[in-house]
């Protein structure tokens, strides 16, 4: 193991990309832009995983593997959003309060909550990100960096798709039954 310790590269800083030509100040906002993304995909993730950890009930199986698909998708789009960073020029965020301080999102607490308000705060948390990330695909866009655009939209999409299923798991309307204590 080596004793001699060089950083190659500081935490947010920026090196011109020979191959994708993308110019500095425009992968600095995109940069900055995928960070966020990252830092919120990676505090959704957490809380996901501890809901999915913590499911109890009647739904208790099929809450714990959807949650589980849905942590899985969440932490391939973090990946993404790295790997782009990365590619533009940039230093991916990493560690835990690295990321709660650059999201736009606040995880829940240790708590563990009831399920139904487990699910409206990922949704709650999704629905920001969506927002979040929907102006990110409109400055890719406006800086023409349509791959960053493409990778955006691709994990937005996904996002939305797991957003509209979160609410259709709160609605009022279910198959199972009210004990009789109740």
């Amino acid at each position: 193991m080596s004793t001699q310790e060089s950083v190659r590269r500081q935490a947010g800083s920026v090196e011109e990309s020979e191959a994708l030509r993308i110019e500095e100040e425009k992968a600095r906002q995109l940069i900055d832009a995928l960070n966020t993304d990252l830092a919120a995909s990676y505090v959704l993730y957490h809380q996901l995983k501890k809901h999915h950890w913590n499911v109890e009930g009647a739904e208790f199986l099929q809450l714990h593997e959807y949650l589980g698909e849905v942590a899985e998708d969440v932490e391939y789009a973090a990946d993404a959003f790295a790997e782009r960073a990365q590619a533009i020029g940039g230093v991916p965020l990493s560690g835990g309060s690295t990321y709660e301080e650059h999201a736009p999102v606040e995880h829940e607490g240790h708590d563990v909550l009831d399920i139904r308000t487990s699910l409206a705060n990922d949704m709650e948390m999704m629905a920001t990100m969506i927002e979040t990330m929907r102006d990110h695909v409109a400055l890719a866009a406006e800086l023409g960096d349509y791959t960053t655009e493409e990778i955006l939209r691709d994990e937005l999409e996904t996002l939305e798709e797991h957003a509209h299923h979160l609410e259709h798991y709160l609605e009022d309307d279910t198959l199972v039954l009210e004990s009789a204590t109740n």
